[in-house]
């Protein structure tokens, strides 16, 4: 089994110190999580009942517990928006999924995956009245083994790249929306067995805007940490065929593709969305040393795909270090041409009677 996680511990490099982004994410996402557990409380909850939350996020360390305090804090103050003088918060009870026994795959398995996902029930008994996902995929499933290469792109056929870009074949791109649909399908209906009827589902995930799969908005990261690998391979320190096999666990889905799947897997019902344009550069106001743009998109790269590439690349820190030094280089170069954003995709979702 390959369990893949993000950098642990509070070091430099740890998730913990260098996800700014995905807090941020967080945050543009928290007033659809409100509007999903105020309508739970004023439509569905009976006087006295416990409500079930759950936050299904990657994350772990300062994020995770955010996130739950959030859900806590929303659960306790909803009942005063009915402003009924008699009503009191409802009890909850929160639960968490931890990044060693979840998984995303999208094409793939974005950080962590597998492309035959296996069903597994979720690690709480009774089923939640709001669940909060949160991810770099938009699919989070439960998987037990690791694999990169989608089902349908053979292991050398997205040459000296890692994700779809601008030279890619047509095969590949079709390769990874085909396993997308898979696999966000199967998340769907498995996350429908555990949400009530009625129940909300709030989704949080990179995505794309343009139909263009090739769009900078989605492919800038990939194709610069693909030229880092490469000048590695040039330099002669790494060899070029673990480059060649190698696709990175992620797809950006357009909005219409997530309500295809949405309705294609007849479980829920697309209530609400959001787009969000999030700036990659998030620097942090109270760090005394100032770091370049490229350094901090660097940190927040490394923190989640460091346990990934250094199963597969077989990479020591020294040549870890060389990697994402080479790459906020890279995007220091870009940036000073041009700042990139990319967009975060919000979905709330109703559980179908």
């Amino acid at each position: 089994m390959h369990i893949l996680h993000m950098n642990k511990g509070d070091g430099e490099t740890s998730y913990a110190k260098s996800s700014l982004l995905q807090k941020k994410i967080i945050a543009v996402g928290i007033p659809m999580v409100e509007a999903a557990i105020v309508n739970i409380v004023c439509e569905l909850l009976q006087l006295d009942e416990c409500m079930g939350l759950a936050d299904l996020g990657c994350s772990s360390g300062p994020n995770s517990l955010t996130v739950i305090q959030q859900l806590v804090y929303l659960c306790a103050t909803a009942h005063l928006v009915p402003k009924d003088p008699g009503s009191r918060p409802p009890k909850s009870k929160p639960r968490l999924a931890s990044a060693s026994t979840f998984t995303h795959h999208v094409g793939f398995l974005a950080v962590h995956g597998s492309t035959r996902p296996l069903t597994w029930s979720l690690i709480w008994g009774k089923s939640p009245h709001v669940a909060a996902a949160r991810s770099r995929t938009p699919d989070l499933c439960p998987m037990k083994d690791y694999n990169p290469v989608p089902v349908g792109l053979g292991p050398y056929s997205n040459k000296e790249k890692i994700y779809i870009s601008k030279s890619s074949s047509a095969s590949v791109v079709e390769a990874y929306r085909e396993q997308f649909k898979e696999d966000f399908s199967t998340f769907l209906m498995s996350r429908s067995k555990e949400v009530i009827i009625k129940g909300r589902m709030v989704l949080s995930f990179l995505g794309r805007m343009s139909p263009d799969p090739f769009a900078d908005e989605v492919c800038f990261q990939w194709e610069n940490l693909a030229r880092s690998l490469m000048s590695l391979a040039s330099d002669g320190l790494l060899e070029k065929e673990m480059i060649d096999s190698f696709n990175i666990p992620y797809y950006a889905p357009t909005p219409k593709e997530v309500e295809h799947e949405v309705a294609n897997e007849g479980s829920f019902v697309v209530d609400g969305f959001e787009a969000f344009e999030i700036d990659w550069d998030v620097g942090d106001s109270s760090t005394i040393i100032k770091e370049s743009s490229g350094h901090r998109m660097a940190k927040t790269m490394r923190a989640g795909l460091e346990p990934m590439f250094g199963s597969h690349f077989h990479l020591g820190p020294e040549l870890m270090d060389e990697l994402f030094r080479r790459f906020a280089i890279i995007i220091d170069d870009c940036f000073s041409k041009r700042r990139h954003k990319f967009p975060n995709l919000v979905f709330s979702l109703i559980k179908k009677g």
